[in-house]
């Protein structure tokens, strides 16, 4: 595929990159060569683990409850206040990079990431655990954007429809490794340490990226990049904690007013946002988010199917696992391997989709269609089999929806990305990464509503109830599926190009 610098020469010029010494090779995506893959391979061990620790954290979940003497409400904000400070601060992480080095922000969420890790194993109860949970999500937050602008700026404009793919495979594979890693490392009880170990496991991972990063990425940021918005990115937290404490409390709760309030209350937040962002732009100062980049419909367009993209994930996974071991029967390993066709499936897909890039839209519809079909075999499968359903019968529809995934997830990234110029690609990748976790929180309540309902007070391995709940919820995945195949087309990717139509690459 062919596809188009997304910014003029002079755009290109602005964004300036210093290679590291121990680095040969072209700078910031100027040529192709071993180093910018080899740059961006070290980049995405922290893109996996930031993904990771979302999802291995649910299957340890039983664990810590009983080791830590833990209560309900305790579980809870070990799960929800990872996604929480790390969806507040994500924005705010990826300006920093602009202005201060995406390197240096990169090595600093990881060092801090790697701490605080540390931290939540060594934690001796359960306000220990939650409290280096949130630092945990904090770091996430400065590491993960930085991929996606490491991307735009190291790697060739005809390659990156590739590396979008490796870093879909990453995502997908980070998913699924979380349920089947947390599976392993509990069922082995390694020193009678029980849970632990799936915080321990990120300490030597984290030192050795440390160190290669040191070693072989190279420096990039945006010279134009100023003062960071300090109002806009008060404000914005304030406006994404009203959102998200409600979204992923809410359920557990019962839903009691001051969910209702809080989410009324971010709307007022964000309008407040969009206020500030407004003075300071008027006063030639430099916003947090260039409201101009949001009014553009491919970018916003695409922004959109993210966030519907990424609550259709987060919630199948987990009414999947809750179904899998609590209907099934299945203990925290076997769950984890019934999502091995899954995995291939989506690992493979994300891969290939890198290749298809050429056959632009056509390639995500696809992935949407094939997702939707796996999504309504399940339910067919769960009505058709009743009180009979087994794990394994799950495996066709399973791989579909991997299979499905992975056509999607991976080109939309490249094409939301490429709506942007150097200059905003911090912005860029930190309002797509933080759509992706409000999308996610916000499809796990919605879903949590359809399953927890539908499931009502069954008894756990009442295999019919689950299957019901299962079926419930699964239908909302299909609604969501058949939602992003029908706005597709309000993202303009041109079949030959993968780019967009018309515009600039500063999004003027």
């Amino acid at each position: 595929m062919t596809q188009t610098p997304p910014s003029s020469p002079a755009g290109t010029r602005s964004v300036r990159v210093r290679p590291a010494p121990a680095q040969a090779g072209p700078p910031s995506g100027a040529g192709g060569g071993a180093a910018p893959w080899r740059a961006l391979a070290i980049v995405l061990a922290g893109a996996f683990m930031a993904v990771l620790d979302t999802f291995i954290v649910l299957v340890a979940a039983p664990a810590i409850q009983a080791d830590l003497h833990a209560s309900d409400a305790d579980v809870q904000l070990v799960l929800a206040g990872y996604q929480l400070t790390y969806a507040m601060a994500l924005i705010t992480g990826a300006r920093l990079g602009d202005r201060f080095g995406r390197k240096r922000l990169f090595q600093a969420g990881m060092a801090l990431f790697t701490l605080s890790s540390v931290a939540c194993a060594l934690a001796p109860d359960a306000a220990g655990l939650i409290a280096a949970r949130l630092v945990q999500g904090l770091s996430a937050a400065a590491m993960f954007p930085q991929v996606f602008a490491m991307i735009q700026v190291l790697i060739p404009a005809a390659q990156r429809p590739k590396a979008f793919g490796v870093l879909g495979a990453v995502i997908g594979m980070a998913t699924i490794a979380g349920q089947l890693l947390g599976g392993v490392l509990i069922s082995a009880d390694l020193f009678g340490s029980s849970w632990r170990p799936v915080f321990w496991v990120n300490v030597p991972v984290g030192l050795v990226t440390l160190l290669l990063a040191a070693l072989f990425v190279p420096e990039s940021r945006a010279p134009e990049a100023r003062r960071l918005d300090l109002p806009g990115a008060l404000v914005l937290t304030v406006a994404l904690f009203l959102l998200v404490v409600p979204v992923v409390e809410g359920r557990s709760y019962g839903w009691p007013w001051w969910t209702w309030l809080s989410l009324a209350g971010s709307v007022l937040a964000f309008a407040g946002f969009v206020r500030v962002e407004r003075g300071v732009g008027a006063a030639g100062g430099a916003p947090l988010v260039q409201l101009s980049l949001l009014r553009r419909r491919p970018f916003a367009a695409g922004l959109g199917l993210v966030v519907l993209a990424y609550a259709g994930i987060n919630s199948f996974f987990l009414v999947l696992s809750l179904t899998l071991q609590d209907g099934l029967g299945r203990d925290p390993l076997g769950a984890g391997l019934v999502y091995t066709p899954l995995a291939v499936a989506f690992f493979t897909a994300s891969l290939i989709a890198g290749r298809l890039a050429r056959f632009g839209r056509r390639v995500l519809q696809l992935g949407a269609l094939t997702g939707a079909l796996g999504f309504a075999g399940t339910a067919v499968l769960a009505v058709h089999s009743g009180a009979a359903l087994t794990a394994w019968e799950l495996t066709p529809a399973l791989a579909l929806i991997g299979a499905g995934n992975g056509l999607l997830v991976t080109p939309l990234l490249n094409a939301v990305v490429s709506q942007v110029g150097p200059q905003q690609v911090g912005m860029a990748s930190g309002l797509l990464s933080t759509g992706q976790q409000v999308g996610g929180a916000v499809g796990v309540a919605l879903i949590g509503v359809l399953y927890y309902g539908a499931l009502g007070g069954a008894a756990h391995h009442d295999v019919a109830a689950y299957g019901h709940a299962l079926t419930a919820a699964v239908l909302f995945n299909l609604a969501l599926a058949a939602a992003v195949s029908a706005l597709l087309p309000l993202l303009p990717l041109l079949p030959d190009t993968g780019t967009r139509r018309g515009g600039s690459g500063d999004g003027s």
